[in-house]
Order: C-alpha cells, then sequence, then structure tokens
C-alpha cells in the first residue's frame, strides 16, 4: 500500500515532470550553442582563404585602379635670406591641374576560379582627353623668370602599374609623348618632360589618352578638372557606385550599366593649383587604410594642407566596385545568429507536440535533433561553395527537415504529430530565409514573427495541466 507521503510525492512529480523537462530541454538548447561557436569558426576560416585566394590573384593580375592626370609640374627656383644675413637659393615644383578634363571608360569583367573560389578581375580602357586654358602663376606669385622651363613635365598617376597593358602614351599639342615610372617612390607616378621655354607654349594646351589597363574589384577616376565629365559602361549587372560622390544619371539592366559623372571644382578639397606638398597627388581613395606600409616613416609622402591633416588628390575619387551580390560566407554568418531561435522552436514545438500526444521523448532524443540542427549549418557552408547560398540552404534545409520528420516518427509513432512538426521546421527555416533576404525589413519581420509565434505557443501551451 502506497503511503500518503508517496502519493503525494507521485503527485507533485506528475504535475511537475513537464516544468523539470522543459528546463532540461532548455539547458540542452544553450549547450548546443557551444558547437555553434565551433561552426562559426569555421566560417570564418573558409572566408579567409577566399580572401587570401582573392589578394594572391589579384597580386599577379592587378589591384584597384585609380586614374589621376594629367598634371603639369613647373619645377622654380627661390631666393631667401636666412637669420644671418645669406643668401641662398631653394627649389620648389609648382603643379596644375586641367581647366577640362572628359573621360570615356569601357569596363570588361573578368570572373576567375581558384578552387572554388571566384575572384571578380576586368580589363579596361579609359579615353582620356581635356585641356589647359593656361597656367596661373600669378595665383602663386611665381614669375616667369623663376621657372625652369627646361625641366617642365606633365604627370599621371595609375595606382597599380602592373596592370597597364601598353606602354602610357599622351597625346600633347601635335605630339606624342611617352610617361616612365620614376625612380624615387616619393616621386609622381609616371611623367615625361614636355618643351617650353615659357608659360606662351603651355597657353591653350590640349591632350588625349587612351589607356588600356587590367584591375580587380575597382575602378575610380579622380575629379582634378576644374570641370570633370566621365561616362563608364560595363557588361557588369551588379555595379556598386561608390567613392565621394555618386552618378548624376545611371542605367542598369540584364546587359550591363551606364553611368555618368560631373564634378566641378569647387566641389573638392584641394585646389587647381599648388606647391610642392601642400597637397598629396596620390591614388588613395575614399576608405583605404592608411597604415605604416602606405606611409612609412621617413618616406616623403605624407604631406599635408597646413593644418596638420594629410589632403590625398585621390580622397575626391569616385567610381564602381564589380559587387558580387550573393555573399555566402556573410550570408551564413547570419543565419547563424538565428541558430538558438531556430533551436527553441524546434524543441518547443516537439515539446508540445509529445505533450498533446501523451508521449515521452527521452532528452537524448532532443540532443539528437539538436544535432541534426547543427549540422544543417555545416551542410549550408559546404553547399554554398559549389551551388551558391540559396540553392545551398533549400538543399541543407530539406535534408535536415527529412531527418528530424523521419527521427520523430519512429519516436512518437504517429503521422499527424511528424506533419505538425515537419510543416513547423519547414514555417521555422522558410522565416529565417525570409529575414535574410529582407535586410531592410529584418527586424519588423523578425518582430512580427516572433509574436506569433509566441502567440501560437500561448495557444497550445493552455492544454498543460498543472
Amino acid at each position: 500500500m502506497e503511503t500518503s507521503l508517496e502519493k503525494t510525492v507521485a503527485t507533485l512529480w506528475q504535475k511537475s515532470k513537464w516544468i523539470v523537462k522543459g528546463c532540461i530541454i532548455g539547458g540542452m538548447a544553450l549547450l548546443l550553442l557551444i558547437p555553434m561557436i565551433f561552426v562559426k569558426e569555421l566560417v570564418l576560416e573558409r572566408e579567409e582563404r577566399q580572401k587570401e585566394t582573392t589578394s594572391e590573384i589579384r597580386s599577379k593580375w592587378a589591384g584597384r585602379q585609380n586614374i589621376i592626370g594629367p598634371v603639369i609640374g613647373l619645377p622654380y627656383r627661390e631666393t631667401f635670406t636666412d637669420s644671418a644675413g645669406r643668401t641662398g637659393m631653394v627649389k620648389h615644383v609648382a603643379y596644375f591641374l586641367p581647366d577640362n578634363l572628359d573621360i570615356s571608360a569601357t569596363l570588361n569583367p573578368r570572373e576567375k576560379h581558384r578552387g572554388i573560389f571566384k575572384v571578380m578581375l576586368y580589363d579596361a580602357s579609359a579615353t582620356i582627353s581635356g585641356h589647359f586654358n593656361e597656367l596661373p602663376l600669378s595665383k602663386l606669385k611665381i614669375s616667369g623668370e623663376q621657372v625652369a622651363w627646361n625641366e617642365a613635365f606633365v604627370t599621371m598617376n595609375i595606382a597599380d602599374n602592373k596592370g597597364l597593358n601598353e606602354q602610357l602614351t599622351l597625346t600633347w599639342k601635335d605630339s606624342t609623348i611617352e610617361l616612365s615610372p620614376q625612380a624615387d617612390r616619393g616621386a609622381d607616378g609616371m611623367r615625361a618632360g614636355i618643351k617650353a621655354s615659357s608659360a606662351d607654349d603651355l597657353r591653350n594646351i590640349r591632350f588625349s589618352t587612351t589607356i588600356k589597363l587590367n584591375g580587380s574589384g575597382q575602378l575610380f577616376f579622380t575629379p582634378i578638372g576644374k570641370s570633370t565629365t566621365v561616362e563608364m559602361r560595363s557588361s557588369w549587372k551588379h555595379p556598386s557606385f561608390s567613392g565621394s560622390m555618386l552618378p548624376q544619371t545611371t542605367e542598369v539592366s540584364d546587359s550591363g550599366f551606364t553611368a555618368t559623372w560631373k564634378s566641378m571644382a569647387h566641389t573638392r578639397n584641394y585646389p587647381q593649383q599648388w606647391i610642392d606638398n601642400a597637397y598629396l597627388l596620390d591614388h588613395y581613395p575614399v576608405g583605404t587604410d592608411l597604415g605604416e606600409e602606405l606611409n612609412p616613416k621617413g618616406s616623403n609622402i605624407a604631406y599635408m594642407d597646413g593644418t596638420g591633416s594629410i589632403t590625398r588628390v585621390g580622397g575626391s575619387a569616385f567610381g564602381v566596385d564589380l559587387y558580387i551580390p550573393v555573399n555566402g560566407y556573410q550570408k551564413i554568418l547570419r543565419t547563424i545568429k538565428y541558430s538558438l531561435l531556430c533551436i527553441l522552436l524546434t524543441f518547443v514545438a516537439f515539446f508540445l507536440i509529445e505533450t498533446a500526444n501523451k508521449k515521452s521523448a527521452h532528452p537524448f532524443q532532443y540532443g539528437l535533433i539538436g544535432l541534426a540542427l547543427i549540422l544543417f549549418y555545416t551542410l549550408l557552408l559546404s553547399i554554398s561553395e559549389y551551388t551558391g547560398f540559396n540553392t545551398a540552404y533549400l538543399v541543407a534545409s530539406i535534408a535536415t527537415i527529412g531527418l528530424i520528420a523521419w527521427f520523430v516518427k519512429s519516436i512518437l509513432d504517429s503521422g499527424k504529430a511528424t506533419t505538425i512538426l515537419t510543416v513547423v521546421l519547414v514555417l521555422v527555416y522558410s522565416f529565417i530565409f525570409s529575414l535574410l533576404q529582407l535586410q531592410d525589413y529584418s527586424l519588423l519581420l523578425g518582430s512580427i514573427g516572433l509574436f506569433l509565434t509566441l502567440a501560437v505557443v500561448m495557444y497550445f501551451s493552455k492544454k498543460l495541466q498543472w
């Protein structure tokens, strides 16, 4: 015969066993986040491997490109008197930007593969033309007698000279001149001497050139003209326009894109002329990480604008990035952020279903279901490297849902219960996929979805008796 104490204990256990089991299941869900950390590290490792492969291919082809020029440089000498009354002479260089600059570029994307990794490269042809009206020497307080006219030069800057497919030449007046890199690192890109004996020889100068070059990821142009227009066209269907300004007109279709920019001198933070290191004539665009590698100690490229800050002409550049629309690794990382939600919803659904069917599953069986949910992410990662994210998500979710449905059917021996859990899993994975696709509305959709989920759980939890 059972004693009253035994009956009381049995009654309390019957009433509280669901709570105890629920706590155990909740603890298991939290413990499953530990293997998720390793899955996340695996995704980051694969993403880093992709970046290394991309950098390796780009280093052999050419990197991001930014074209600056042409710019006229005039060396001149200035006398000075020191504190001891002694006179001397110092050499300076005055730089003059063109009054008008017109650029027409055609960009041809090229897709390269290294194993399972894809890298976007391009070859481009840019026709550059413009003119110098006259050189405003008076604005820099320079007289013609000070200028070393026989040392006058024209310079252009290409971000990665390795990408040049042909000798860089410039039609200057009625002649053709060749530009070459300078031996010293601090020199201004590629330059060539120009014939001049006075300011009159550099008045109403028209120039033109066609540059054929390779690059990767990004093609920028720096608007150094008092008036600069850039027209770019390409067969690439997913452009990302970036830099200091967006194009005034764009047309993007399945056959490619065309874009047009127009920039005026008053929108920039540097003038049409300056002396020596007042402004840095380099190619680094907005957002470039200028660390020790690009600005080493002892180099003469850390030029100041007089306010203590580095002013780089390349910072006003604009252009296009060959944007790859599907970044699988980033989407997988975003999917992992919802892993706890997916595990909890699955466990809650299974818990309510087994309770409604008056059958009890062992916590170990919950653990196996949790491991199946974890393996979903490794399947997603491995398959996405071959098929892309969307297809991989579909395959991995079908495999995971099918495995769990088969397992639950063998445990509960109920087709109805299995169907309900399958529908729940389909809704969960569909919900998460929708959150990944609708980036701008993910918070709104997520909040509404969680609210409705809570309402459903509250409705079915009414059957639980204390």
